[in-house]
């Protein structure tokens, strides 16, 4: 497609609370856009294709692979990347806490991603299984962790906000140093 036959169009959506407006390409994605355009670099491009995860993003509260949803799609939603999970004076989340504190961060590339999943199960206010939570964090590759330090973490903050006492294996970890 030459330049002259592009097509562009105004998308205004929000994006960590911010109202905000930008022209596209039509066959931008939203990870495109939401790297070249707004800096939101938590935002990573993967495998491209929707299988990896490490583009996710939610999208009016449900996740969704910004590799494979369009730009032009996000008008009149509200975005939220992991940049947007800080609070008012840079504090982290209890989930991106959580990661730290169970060394569920290696490299990092996968992290925004996973911790973007994590948020949307739990605020379903709902007390899943390992096999459940298992299944609902499977559209996710790490190559580095082994996943279990990631499942302690999401564990950890789902029994945490739910008031639940945390189970015998969770508790132990609680006064485990962190090497």
């Amino acid at each position: 497609m030459t330049e002259e036959n592009r097509q562009f169009k105004q998308v205004t959506c929000t994006i960590n609370g911010k109202k905000r407006s930008t022209v596209v390409d039509v066959r931008a994605s939203l990870t495109d856009m939401l790297r070249n355009d707004y800096r939101l670099t938590s935002v990573k491009k993967g495998c491209e294709v929707g299988e990896c995860g490490a583009c996710t993003v939610l999208i009016d509260g449900e996740a969704f692979d910004s590799c494979i949803y369009l730009a032009i799609w996000a008008e009149g939603k509200n975005i939220v990347t992991l940049e947007g999970l800080d609070g008012p004076n840079g504090e982290l989340s209890d989930i991106q806490q959580a990661f730290i504190s169970e060394n569920a961060i290696q490299c990092g590339f996968c992290s925004p991603g996973f911790i973007l999943s994590a948020k949307e199960i739990l605020e379903t206010g709902v007390l899943y299984t390992d096999d459940e939570l298992r299944k609902l964090l499977s559209g996710h590759l790490c190559r580095c962790t082994g996943y279990e330090n990631i499942l302690r973490a999401v564990k950890k903050t789902m029994y945490k906000r739910l008031g639940k006492e945390l189970p015998p294996e969770l508790a132990e970890s609680e006064t485990r140093p962190i090497s």
